[in-house]
């Protein structure tokens, strides 16, 4: 059995631009342990599968009924293969201490597996294209088997080219067994470490550090932000913003308005669509603030929210003018836009003040029906 996601090994070769030295020092790490092993906090249990299967709509009777799992052929209930992972995770307790040691700029590991990701990075491989995860199960999984993984750095591959710039497959291979040393399932996860272009014109890839406030940044050097995959179903959202245009995508037919942009509407089912102008006012319905892993094409701390506007839809976009702490689920926003580069323009929400429509006095609000891409 087998589950995959993500995506797929399509890129070319290309002759190495790395040197030779740095080619051995990434292949030495082929066949490699990851770091030390660890095992699973809890034993496979009834009460994790059913609140599993509840939150995945998942209704196979082997789940939680031990007649039907006999009568399936299994000795008794069994756990959903893709709950695998599920079992050996470390919990929120141990992510806040990597993050809290993150954030104090202490190092947070040295095992294999970091310093293969620290080499990538340090040969511009900063940013992620594509990930793929195969997961083979070699038996199912049964309350009270209590699982450890271990994990091997399998390939380090030469270098890719893509869309975005060239880059390199890193794979892992994680080994998952039982109390009795046997084992019972293997994952393979396979991230493309790529290299972003560099703006026309870049020199030598050093980045100049941004002034405070953060403003985007167009200087020499400086990884491009990842371009948005245009299709002509949201080619209209990009070019709206390069005009100084928040437009939502409406059903032609019904009137519903939808977002993110896609071909048909859920409401009527027709094909045909049209756009409106959003007013680009709205409140955050939520929002998260990215710390780390730090692209060098973004700015951090890094907010992001997901903006509710006031004709009715949601959209996903960073978040600016607001002190550290500051932002709260609520808090009214409205939409400025901001050119990253020639080529993108983006929206960027700023506090909305009293939703007059004019500027706040430290010009950071913009009204949106006169708004136009901003240029160095």
């Amino acid at each position: 059995m087998s589950a995959g996601t993500g995506g797929t090994e399509r890129a070319d070769s290309t002759d190495s631009t790395d040197s030779p030295d740095y080619e051995a020092a990434l292949q030495a790490f082929a066949g490699v342990s990851g770091g030390p092993g660890h095992q699973a906090p809890d034993p496979v249990n009834v009460p994790m599968i059913r609140h599993w299967v509840e939150a995945m709509g998942d209704d196979n009777p082997v789940y939680l009924d031990d007649a039907a799992a006999r009568e399936a052929g299994f000795p008794s209930i069994v756990a959903p293969p893709s709950m695998l992972q599920a079992w050996i995770m470390r919990g929120l307790k141990v992510s806040r201490e990597v993050e809290a040691a993150r954030a104090a700029g202490a190092p947070t590991g040295d095992s294999p597996s970091d310093r293969v990701m620290t080499l990538l990075d340090e040969g511009g491989y900063t940013s992620v294209v594509a990930t793929n995860c195969d997961q083979r199960y070699l038996r199912p999984l049964v309350p009270g088997d209590l699982l450890s993984v271990e994990s091997v750095i399998e390939s380090v591959s030469p270098q890719k080219t893509t869309g975005l710039g060239v880059g390199r497959f890193l794979t892992n291979r994680l080994d998952f067994t039982d109390q009795h040393g046997e084992l019972v399932a293997t994952m393979r996860f396979r991230i493309l470490k790529f290299r972003p272009r560099l703006p026309t014109g870049a020199d030598d890839g050093t980045r100049t550090e941004p002034e405070e406030p953060p403003a985007p940044q167009k200087t020499s050097g400086r990884p491009l932000r990842p371009r948005p995959a245009l299709t002509q179903d949201n080619r209209f959202f990009f070019e709206g913003t390069r005009r100084g245009e928040l437009l939502i995508q409406r059903c032609a037919d019904c009137g519903t308005l939808r977002h993110p942009p896609r071909p048909a509407c859920g409401t009527c089912r027709s094909f045909a669509w049209d756009t409106v102008r959003s007013s680009g006012r709205g409140t955050v319905y939520s929002f998260v603030v990215n710390h780390h892993p730090q692209v060098p094409a973004f700015d951090y701390p890094l907010t992001v929210a997901l903006v509710e506007l006031e004709e009715g839809t949601r959209l996903v976009a960073n978040v600016a003018g607001f002190a550290p702490g500051e932002m709260v689920i609520g808090v009214p926003v409205r939409a400025s836009f901001e050119a990253f580069d020639d080529e993108l323009t983006l929206p960027v929400f700023r506090p909305d003040g009293d939703g007059d429509g004019h500027p706040d006095p430290d010009g950071h609000r913009v009204d949106p029906a006169q708004a136009q891409p901003r240029s160095e």
